[in-house]
């Protein structure tokens, strides 16, 4: 069970409200960015996981991170609360759990063959390319894989192509077709 947050208008944000109410650490990261796009961006996934918090755990006070290897964010204090963001350039998601969770969300794009022969197993493409939506199928399959890597904490850091081989026993995914992009969200089964 988990409970997800979808910004569909992230750049709405009131940027200098949210960098009032955020953290230092999450406030240096939000500027880290070069351009308000991605400050709003982040801005707006951060304040997604801060409504979660207050909403689902009664936790109003803003969330402090510590990363694993990898550079999976877990909250300090709150290793009971499971949690993931993501952003595209129009959609922001959070999902929050008491169980390893991940999310991915995408924009839907031109389909580029080349791109989804370099990520998909032959299984995988043969769906894609016999699919009559064949740049939504690629990307429900791309952020499938990719809220895998973020549940696990590894992070893109194997063949794309392998990604979901040994899933299917143990992890459960839920995709959301939002028009303009798709957000997928992955748990294991308990």
């Amino acid at each position: 069970m988990y409970n997800l947050y979808i910004d569909e208008n992230p750049l709405g944000i009131n940027l200098d409200a949210a960098l009032e109410f955020m953290s230092e650490q999450r406030r240096k990261q939000v500027l880290a960015f070069r351009h308000e796009r991605g400050r709003k961006l982040s801005a707006a996934a951060y304040m997604l996981l801060c409504k979660a918090l207050k909403e689902v755990y009664g936790i109003n006070e803003p969330p402090l991170f510590e990363y694993s290897e990898h550079g999976k964010p877990s909250i300090v204090g709150h290793p009971e609360i499971y949690f993931n963001i993501s952003h595209c350039r129009s959609v922001a998601g959070c999902v929050v759990s008491s169980c390893p969770v991940g999310i991915d969300v995408e924009e839907v794009r031109e389909y580029k063959d080349s791109l989804a022969r370099y990520v998909l197993n032959e299984d995988e493409y043969s769906m894609v390319s016999s699919s009559r939506q064949p740049a939504r199928e690629f990307i429900r399959l791309w952020t499938m894989k990719e809220s895998y890597l973020k549940l696990t904490g590894e992070g893109i850091t194997r063949d794309l192509k392998t990604v979901l081989a040994d899933t299917a026993s143990t992890c459960h995914f839920e995709s959301q077709d939002l028009g303009n992009a798709i957000i997928t969200v992955c748990t294991v089964y308990n």
